[in-house]
């Protein structure tokens, strides 16, 4: 669940995360700053998506530390 809250934190046009950064940096347009949370949105999507398909990956250390 936490994985999905994060995915769209930075998801664009509305990802809270990327609209304070874009706030911070005052000179950066919007567009770079969503070119550059491409590859970061990429891997989250294939996270989840593994994650979905293998529910070992998210569950497998809760498994193995309560054994």
């Amino acid at each position: 669940m936490l994985v999905t809250v994060g995915l769209g934190l930075i998801a664009p046009p509305v990802g809270l995360n990327v609209l304070i950064f874009n706030y911070i940096t005052l000179d950066m347009p919007m567009s770079e700053t969503d070119e550059g949370v491409f590859p970061f949105l990429a891997w989250d999507a294939l996270r989840v998506m593994l994650m979905l398909a293998f529910p070992l990956l998210s569950l497998g250390l809760v498994w193995v530390a309560w054994r």
